[in-house]
């Protein structure tokens, strides 16, 4: 299994096909190049970048999208090629395996509606990514081998995101969702994941193989 980190959210896994998570609109638009899947987790634009996704699409007919079914109408011009997925599914996804956990966003405010959100465990027991989205869900009884952590976020304060970690217990750990920050600002939080996580921890550059 081969990870490639692009910009801010997205995740472009690579094995016997090429799974791509959450291309948002903040990412690189080559992160879909050839791409056999996409999972989306949630339908925010740093998440999902509906032109991009068509345009795969039109690259592609084979292409396969798979989200929640709150997101579908998002999705609805590009036909039949988007299936609903909800929390405790498993399935398969460009020739990985696939299992959905959540179900709701983090809390940005109470008076901002929540919409929702599914995190994905990619990947078998042994060697699996895990890609939360907009949430600190725990996958519960379940071995993670690689965590991408929420570094910063309007729902989000840095304790979260280490005490994430700590609970899941990852054999390691990499920054995700981190387009907000200044790398001042970086420097400082990846300073205290890597001190209080409890986990082998890195924050990699866009375009990084894993």
């Amino acid at each position: 299994m081969r990870v490639t980190k692009f910009t801010h959210s997205c995740l472009r896994i690579e094995g016997d096909g090429v799974l791509v998570v959450d291309p948002g609109e903040f990412s690189e638009r080559s992160a879909l190049d050839g791409a056999d899947a996409v999972l989306i987790t949630h339908e925010h634009m740093d998440h999902l970048d509906v032109a991009a996704v068509a345009d795969a699409a039109g690259k592609r007919p084979e292409l396969r999208v798979f989200a929640h079914a709150e997101v579908l109408p998002k999705l609805a011009a590009f036909g039949d090629i988007a299936t609903a997925v909800g929390p405790g599914e498993q399935f398969g996804a460009a020739g990985f395996r696939v299992r959905a956990f959540g179900g709701h966003h983090a809390l940005i405010h109470p008076d901002i509606p929540r919409i929702a959100n599914l995190a994905y465990l990619i990947g078998d027991d042994d060697t699996n990514v895990y890609h939360p989205a907009d949430s600190f869900t725990v996958p519960e009884d379940t071995a993670v081998d690689t965590l991408f952590v929420p570094l910063n976020a309007p729902w989000m304060k840095l304790m979260e995101s280490i005490d994430f970690v700590r609970a899941v217990q990852p054999g390691r750990a990499y920054a995700l969702h981190d387009a907000l920050l200044t790398p001042t600002g970086a420097k400082i939080s990846d300073g205290h994941l890597d001190r209080l996580s409890g986990a082998a921890y890195e924050h990699v550059a866009p375009g990084t193989t894993i």
